[in-house]
């Protein structure tokens, strides 16, 4: 028997599949000409008709989209973890596997991974069920990419309408996870902000809280009482390594040149896989102290300073929350031009960091790039986690 909850029609152009769309799309995939050639870059010494028949076997049988994910994305992330991360660990002393349902806000590193990690962590960890996942419609450049985050569990953040459908769009989506923490009975991973924070420094936009709340009764009362609907709990994700550092200090530079300088479709999709392949040293996951034990302290605030002290109290877990690696350390001796964490390091160490910046700066294609700025981006991105947790501690 089917205890699924009727969906309403509202959501039916951001929701993920329901389990009786999903052989459909798994089909549509298996005929994707790009989705083929991504895929054949995992067996690359197979041909191509043989890997399409191992990815239709691993296929058979998975009839929802929580058993996609267990059966045939939780394998692939495994892979990657194995292939492209020195080690990985999970800390959440606070919350537990049980009925309880969450919703995780995160800060972003990677623009695939962060949740397709989390997923494999919350099943290794006996949690009844993954998470439903926010992605960007301006991520979604080609069909298969569509079709493959809707199949894990993706709801479509549309961030590429006219102003005046953006609130309608923001309600919307509002009221679509809290039916399925509530209904659904789903958890939910949602980056703190739009995008990754380019230099590290992670900080949740107050827009993001007043879009979960917006459905609630006015006044602060009412924002507490639609948030604690929710059971947020704030996520801290570390990466000793980010694959992507250069691409972002790249991107300093060519704005910083050129005002009107923007990706192309073909940046985000080199992006995607850089993330995805490059690689990363140990990989952190920790949570922080869910919202509902605290957020009654801001009750007295008007519902502006409320958002305002809500969303500095999720930052403050989530700062706290990092694994600080001696790349971190070095990083903040080198940009001040101090040995103040020189404690925190060897002297191999920081020689060893040192090479990895002039890398990484080795990486960066650019018609006249800027050492010394290139060098002082890299150097923040890595410092900025120490730096702000040093602030919330």
């Amino acid at each position: 028997m089917n205890n699924s909850p009727q969906i309403p029609e509202e959501f039916k152009d951001i929701r993920p599949y329901n389990d009786d769309e999903v052989r459909g799309a798994i089909d549509s995939l298996l005929h994707d000409r790009q989705f083929s050639h991504i895929l054949k870059g995992f067996v690359p010494f197979l041909p191509l008709s043989i890997s399409r028949g191992i990815l239709r076997l691993a296929t058979v049988g998975i009839h929802s989209t929580l058993s996609f994910q267990v059966r045939f994305m939780k394998p692939v992330v495994k892979r990657i973890l194995r292939r492209c991360t020195t080690d990985y660990s999970f800390i959440h002393q606070d919350i537990a596997p049980g009925p309880d349902r969450f919703t995780f806000v995160s800060n972003h590193r990677d623009i695939v991974l962060d949740s397709a990690i989390l997923d494999a962590l919350l099943h290794d960890e006996k949690f009844p069920t993954t998470c439903e996942i926010a992605i960007g419609d301006n991520l979604l450049i080609y069909k298969w990419i569509r079709t493959l985050v809707r199949l894990n569990k993706a709801f479509i953040v549309q961030r590429s309408l006219p102003m005046r459908e953006m609130l309608k769009a923001s309600q919307t989506m509002s009221r679509y996870i809290h039916f399925a923490v509530t209904k659904k009975h789903e958890n939910i991973w949602i980056a703190q902000r739009e995008g990754r924070a380019k230099d590290s420094s992670d900080q949740t936009q107050v827009s993001l809280l007043k879009m979960l709340a917006i459905n609630g009764d006015e006044g602060t009362a009412g924002a507490i009482a639609s948030l604690k609907e929710l059971n947020i709990v704030p996520l801290a994700i570390s990466y000793e390594y980010d694959p992507c550092d250069y691409l972002k200090a790249q991107e300093f530079q060519q704005k910083r040149d050129d005002a009107t300088w923007k990706k192309s479709k073909q940046d985000d999709l080199n992006n995607m896989k850089t993330g995805i392949f490059g690689q990363k040293g140990h990989v952190h996951y920790q949570t922080g102290r869910p919202v509902n034990g605290w957020i009654d302290s801001l009750s007295a605030l008007p519902e502006k300073e409320f958002f305002q002290a809500l969303a500095q109290g999720i930052d403050r877990e989530i700062h706290r929350s990092y694994r600080l690696f001696p790349g971190n350390y070095v990083a903040a001796d080198l940009l001040k031009g101090t040995t103040a964490y020189s404690d925190h390091y060897t002297s191999a160490q920081r020689s060893a960091f040192e090479d990895y910046v002039a890398s990484r700066i080795a990486l960066i294609n650019l018609p006249q790039p800027d050492t010394e700025f290139l060098r002082e981006r890299l150097l923040t991105m890595y410092a900025n986690p120490l730096f702000n947790q040093e602030a919330a501690q």
